[in-house]
């Protein structure tokens, strides 16, 4: 929802509850942990109204301990908060499932999955960054692929049901090959919302796994 035009948030919530997208992907950024703002509760609750599809939030915040607790109170079915935000992982993995929802993690491109290795059986999600975290638009860094790769290995090797979502640059151009590579979950912005018709578009990357 990052892409979104927040003039019509509404208009585009429900545009992308009426298309054959599964989840709605909210980024929530505090301008310390990322240089840049989104938004937080006051817009996330008007969201969750708008649909009753699985809200995944993605907090791209420092302290993630102090909010987690209100964003599964505002309406989320998954939060995700970033390894490198945090002193305790494991703790803050724990709070969020106290509160009766999912939880996930997400590595920055620069930090290898492996670090996650004690984690992944407390976990449903690993969110892979495909891009520096904080703005919307940028174009899919090459290394991500192997990153997932070895992910896929680490948990099947383990058999563990953990899902990997991957956020940044993807398409429909793309998304064949990130299913194949061991995803299971598309994390798209401009590349819905910037397209001329965003349901068909969001059609297309989910046709993409079927034919890999």
């Amino acid at each position: 929802m990052l892409s979104a035009d927040f003039g019509h948030l509404d208009r585009d919530t429900r545009m992308i509850d009426e298309s054959a997208a599964q989840w709605i992907h909210i980024d929530v950024m505090d301008g310390v942990f990322v240089p840049n703002i989104s938004f937080g509760f006051p817009v996330m609750k008007p969201i969750r109204r708008a649909s009753a599809k699985f809200l995944d939030v993605h907090l791209m915040i420092v302290e993630p301990e102090k909010y987690l607790r209100r964003f599964a109170e505002a309406g989320a079915d998954l939060v995700t908060f970033h390894y490198e935000a945090t002193q305790d992982p494991l703790g803050a993995i724990r709070m969020i499932k106290e509160c009766g929802v999912k939880a996930g993690i997400s590595v920055k491109p620069a930090t290898p999955v492996e670090v996650l290795g004690e984690l992944l059986p407390e976990l449903d999600l690993v969110l892979i960054m495909s891009v520096e975290p904080g703005f919307g638009g940028q174009s899919f860094m090459e290394g991500s692929w192997e990153k997932v790769r070895r992910l896929r290995r680490m948990i099947d090797d383990r058999g563990l049901p953990v899902l990997i979502e991957i956020d940044g640059g993807v398409s429909a151009s793309n998304a064949g090959d990130l299913f194949a590579a061991g995803c299971d979950a598309l994390v798209a912005g401009s590349a819905v919302f910037g397209a001329a018709d965003p349901k068909a578009e969001i059609v297309k990357m989910l046709e993409a796994q079927s034919s890999r």
